[in-house]
């Protein structure tokens, strides 16, 4: 009798175990072969001829060279230099100024919270249609100003070549802000409220309080801002198609949608794929560094 009691413990300890495993199986399988497998088969058709269709033909480091050598590719890079940079400090710099607001324990800060919250409860398409009628000189903020009898008012950049790509940049600050908000608002709210009284007790300014104590301890939260919004930033594509399309000309285009526009409309899917492994080679350089950061912090 006994050893059939403990036969069944170790049979319900077993199923406990691998019940989890099992739960968990399917996805595993399906991220392993829709995720990586298809980043290893991009990797492999950068290196190879392929054009409207996969090739299995093998040129080696073709394709990056000719990639580089392409004049809109170069574009886009330039503008992503230009537009992940604003984006990041501009985006980092509003969400540290509203988390400091809303910790001073103002009145109201439960409605203001969702107010700032509330652009990224939406989809990039849809930020990206609304700038585009803000801003559209027709139909948006310079229309406006001409109703209400300001008619020398211009405000037509979405339309000029120089300024186009800082309406992405306005439109993904925007949606952005109130995210890092609620990153650097939790890391406020998790200071020591003991150390910042023994500073005022010695006579420290509020100021010398953010630059000596507060601002240290938000490290992480900088850190983990930085990650995310350079994500945003590099893989950004539905944002700048729903806004400009990539226009004028290319005057707002990034590396994804040269990537798009090569591999399924100029059927150039060996360069595109080249394309893609860049975006993913820059992506890796900032995530790696800051895992091994984050584990290495925990160990």
């Amino acid at each position: 009798m006994a050893a059939s009691t403990d036969t069944g413990v170790d049979f319900r300890t077993r199923l406990q175990n691998w019940l989890p495993k099992l739960v968990l199986s399917p996805s595993l399988a399906v991220m392993l072969i829709f995720v990586y497998g298809f980043i290893a088969f991009t990797i492999y058709l950068s290196f190879t001829d392929s054009r409207m269709l996969p090739s299995y033909n093998w040129v080696g480091w073709q394709n990056y060279d000719r990639l580089f050598r392409v004049r809109e590719w170069n574009i886009a890079l330039t503008n992503l230099a230009v537009f992940a940079s604003l984006y990041i400090v501009i985006s980092t710099i509003i969400g540290l100024m509203l988390a400091i607001f809303l910790d001073q324990k103002i009145r109201g800060e439960g409605v203001l919270r969702p107010i700032f919250l509330y652009p990224m409860a939406l989809s990039f398409i849809v930020t990206g249609t609304a700038w585009k009628w803000f801003l559209d000189p027709a139909i948006g903020l310079e229309n406006t100003m001409h109703l209400w009898g300001w008619t020398s008012f211009q405000f037509n950049w979405i339309k000029d070549r120089d300024m186009a790509i800082y309406t992405i940049v306005l439109a993904a600050v925007w949606q952005s802000s109130g995210f890092v908000m609620a990153m650097f608002l939790a890391g406020l709210r998790g200071i020591d409220n003991e150390i910042l009284k023994a500073a005022q007790m010695d006579g420290a300014s509020n100021f010398q309080l953010y630059r000596r104590i507060i601002l240290p301890q938000l490290r992480p939260a900088f850190l983990s801002a930085f990650v995310i919004l350079s994500h945003l930033a590099i893989k950004s594509y539905d944002l700048v198609i729903a806004l400009t399309g990539g226009g004028p000309g290319n005057a707002t285009a990034l590396p994804a949608t040269f990537m798009y526009s090569y591999t399924f409309t100029r059927n150039q899917m060996g360069i595109g794929a080249a394309s893609a492994v860049i975006m993913l080679m820059t992506i890796a350089a900032i995530m790696v560094p800051y895992l091994y950061a984050e584990l290495r912090e925990k160990k």
